[in-house]
């Protein structure tokens, strides 16, 4: 069986942690959280709002959990099949330690198939088809730690596919004095979700879209529904909490539907939560649509301020005003950024370096 190599780009370098990948290494089952027998040795996955049902020897829309005679495994422990340290504003977090590295890893594979994915070469192939790294939770918290990281970041793919890894890494980490964070598409049910978030200290949610027709078309027939539960469950939960919305071109980007979405954030949230609006780059199977424009970006951020919103960015376009923080009393620049970089940096005690207005955020890096 071929294997696929996933390959870390870092601000356009390749980044080496000089840590063995072995393309032929066996697998380890482990029995998987979150599922229930059912009748002839059937199983269902109860870990994401899919619950799939699963025949012997078969899997999961995730490709990562496997029925082997009626007892649900993951195929996704101690496997990662990238490791990097990127900056935390790469995942991205604006309002959360500014220009601290952060420990990345992922496991292939994904509960979602959306169309236009700018990692669909790990997250859409199967666990066991990557060449990945061997590296139990404690080998991740230590090399975490000798790289002098003190964020994890559970991201590229989709974390929730590696749930029991996730935890038991998560568990280690907080224990260490690290802290934990994730990107994810916010599809995992309840129950997963609450024990996980005792762990977390903060997550990013890509909120695809506030329409059922574009999950169902983009994603393979998800649904928006559980997402919002997911994110107003973080909220809740006391766990510091950012959104990315990707805008698609003629996909997602009416300025009603946007609208809509902002109010519902407001409501449901409150008005410092920050929103990322991201550019849209052409890949995976949507190489026939063409790159956000830019136009269409400041569009939904003046819709996002207007409906309320204290925070909203500008993402995938470097250099524009809309990736700096702005207090929302005085205006000044709070945060000044160019890509990844941190520019200028006046927050003190979570406040504003010039009128002394409190900004949302993590802004510790202890």
């Amino acid at each position: 069986m071929k294997k696929v190599i996933a390959i870390t780009l870092i601000l356009g370098l390749i980044f080496c942690l000089n840590l063995p990948q072995n393309a032929d290494a066996e697998l380890s089952l482990r029995v998987a959280s979150y599922w229930r027998k059912l009748k002839e040795n059937l199983v269902q996955c109860e870990l994401c709002p899919r619950k799939c049902v699963i025949a012997p020897n078969q899997r999961g829309l995730c490709t990562a959990r496997i029925n082997r005679g009626g007892t649900l495994y993951t195929l996704a422990y101690g496997n990662p099949v990238s490791l990097a340290i990127d900056p935390i504003e790469k995942k991205p977090f604006f309002h959360v330690a500014p220009g601290e590295p952060i420990f990345s890893l992922a496991v292939a594979g994904c509960n979602m198939r959306c169309l236009f994915c700018q990692n669909w070469q790990i997250s859409q192939s199967k666990p066991d088809e990557t060449v990945n790294y061997n590296m139990p939770p404690q080998a991740v918290v230590d090399t975490a730690i000798k790289n002098k990281c003190k964020f994890i970041a559970f991201t590229y793919t989709e974390p929730t596919i590696f749930y029991e890894y996730m935890l038991d890494i998560a568990k280690i980490a907080k224990a260490s004095g690290l802290k934990n964070t994730m990107h994810s598409c916010g599809y995992i049910n309840p129950k997963p979700l609450e024990e996980l978030l005792k762990y977390m200290d903060a997550v990013n949610i890509d909120l695809k879209s506030f329409d059922d027709k574009f999950y169902n078309k983009m994603a393979m027939m998800a649904q928006v529904g559980p997402v919002l539960e997911t994110i107003k469950t973080i909220k809740k939960n006391g766990v510091w909490l950012e959104l990315t919305n990707l805008i698609i071109p003629g996909e997602n980007d009416s300025p009603e539907q946007i609208r809509r979405m902002c109010l519902w954030i407001k409501e449901n949230l409150g008005d410092d939560v920050p929103l990322h609006f991201s550019r849209f780059i052409p890949t995976f199977k949507l190489t026939n649509l063409p790159p956000t424009p830019i136009e269409k970006l400041e569009e939904a951020q003046k819709i996002a301020k207007e409906a309320g919103l204290k925070y909203v960015y500008i993402g995938n376009v470097p250099g524009h005003a809309g990736e700096n923080t702005y207090c929302p009393h005085c205006g000044r620049v709070v945060v000044s950024r160019l890509g990844y970089e941190i520019r200028e940096l006046n927050i003190k005690n979570g406040k504003c370096g010039f009128c002394g207005e409190k900004i949302a955020g993590l802004w510790e890096n202890g």
